[in-house]
């Protein structure tokens, strides 16, 4: 069997920082102690000085396939992932076609399990229309049910409200939803058309897709979610106001209704519009400073419970039309633990804390069977963090597809050194070994 030996590694795991020994064999973790020097391993690896987490979960990824491929592919954006130290990932429904039925679904899954480098799931699809469809899913086999509660392409838009209430009250396991309300947006519009015509900028795209939108969606959810004791789990939050609607008085493992963070609503706000325009577009918007901080404050109170990425390519090219034809989203997941790991340096977040949102709570939230911390008989999904190795981002070094990263010319003080899948070395030091790919995760009690 496989083996791997890592040496003298700073564990951060379950709250603690422990300089330790781990013994890989096969896919799982054998053993973690503080002298396994003895032990022989077909690979010995001295970690000193570098720090040691459980691979990250991205629980909200866009790998575009099938249908976008010319975007983005689920090999492609695996890869990006893996080199950023997320060795799993949850991805959305909007592809083309979308995955709204069974089949569609395992399609997906299919492709990952040829392609992809990283662990997978795939959320289901909603729409108007396909709730007897949504309920034949595995809860076991499937990470959860994604509704569009806002704006998004072909008809994956979910505003039937009786449809709604079958879907709260109905799937037994966790929905995941887009929060923004539909008529404030298309209001917003038609007031900035009226102004500015085809003069509408990007730095205006939080005024259109604004704090009332994002409030009066996410406000309706969790009504809905506690009416029906429904496993809600609201995504990338923008406003600090919405921060209210989330409890922190309860452990996540007993909580109902839960939400996330996203690294491009941590990391950028309304003031970086000037410099990158387009490229920072994002549904829900980057909003003002006072939310930036707001929704880090609720991270570290533990208001929202993980860190995800949001990553949603578009070429180059797409993103250099005007307000109304540049599409939404951007690559995030490569740089997900290198920029969190700044905020660390900088004082903001503890790196215990930053593994908590990142690996451990994703796992307990989703309920994913032996994946998200560094224990024994646990898969071995581990990343090798160096916290002294500057590095800039150029194009030169991004691996997503579509060439580019909002990112560009940020200097990061840390690098990813090393990424293991299921105990897979899938990565170090900007090699792939791309000669096993990831598992399909499987999720306990849901």
């Amino acid at each position: 069997m496989n083996s791997t030996l890592i040496l003298n590694a700073k564990i951060v795991n379950e709250g603690t920082v422990t300089e330790n020994d781990v013994l890989i064999k096969g896919q799982h973790i054998e053993k973690i102690d503080a002298d396994l020097q003895s032990i022989s391993a077909n690979k010995v690896i001295d970690a000193k000085g570098k720090f040691l987490l459980p691979g990250a979960i991205d629980d909200q990824v866009h790998f575009r396939e099938p249908g976008l491929t010319h975007k983005a592919t689920i090999y492609s954006e695996s890869r990006a992932a893996v080199a950023g130290g997320v060795t799993s990932f949850m991805e959305m429904p909007n592809t083309i076609p979308p995955a709204f039925t069974q089949q569609l679904l395992e399609d997906k899954y299919q492709i990952a399990a040829k392609t992809s480098l990283g662990n997978y799931s795939f959320y289901m699809g909603a729409s108007n229309d396909n709730l007897d469809e949504v309920l034949k899913t595995d809860t076991s086999r499937v990470c959860g049910l994604k509704i569009f509660m806002g704006s998004s392409t072909g008809n994956l838009l979910v505003d039937n409200s009786k449809t709604l209430e079958g879907f709260y009250s109905k799937f037994p396991s966790l929905i995941a939803t887009h929060c923004e309300n539909e008529p404030t947006i298309l209001r917003n519009i038609e007031l900035y058309k009226e102004k500015y015509g085809d003069a509408i900028t990007a730095k205006m795209h939080p005024e259109i897709r604004s704090e009332e939108a994002c409030f009066r969606s996410s406000s309706f959810a969790v009504n809905l979610a506690k009416k029906h004791g429904t496993q809600l789990h609201i995504l990338h939050i923008s406003t600090e106001k919405e921060t209210h609607l989330f409890d922190n008085s309860i452990p996540l493992k007993d909580k109902k209704i839960t939400a996330e963070a996203c690294i491009h609503h941590l990391w950028f706000n309304d003031a970086d519009y000037d410099r990158l325009g387009m490229l920072i577009k994002w549904n829900p918007a980057v909003k003002t400073a006072a939310d930036q901080e707001g929704i880090l404050k609720a991270l570290l109170d533990d208001r929202i419970d993980v860190i995800a990425t949001d990553h949603a390519p578009h070429t180059w090219e797409e993103k250099q039309n005007n307000y109304f034809n540049a599409p939404s989203g951007g690559p995030l997941i490569q740089h997900s633990i290198v920029a969190m790991m700044e905020f660390y340096k900088q004082g903001k977040i503890s790196i215990e804390r930053l593994v908590e949102k990142m690996c451990h709570n994703p796992a307990i939230l989703f309920k994913i069977e032996n994946r998200g911390y560094i224990r024994e008989g646990y898969f071995a999904d581990l990343v090798l963090v160096d916290p002294n190795s500057k590095w800039m981002v150029n194009k030169q070094n991004i691996v997503a597809k579509c060439g580019w990263s909002p990112f560009e010319g940020e200097t990061f003080s840390s690098s990813i050194d090393a990424t293991w899948v299921s105990g897979h070395l899938a990565f170090q030091q900007g090699q792939f070994d791309e000669s096993q790919m990831g598992q399909r995760m499987t999720f306990n009690g849901k």
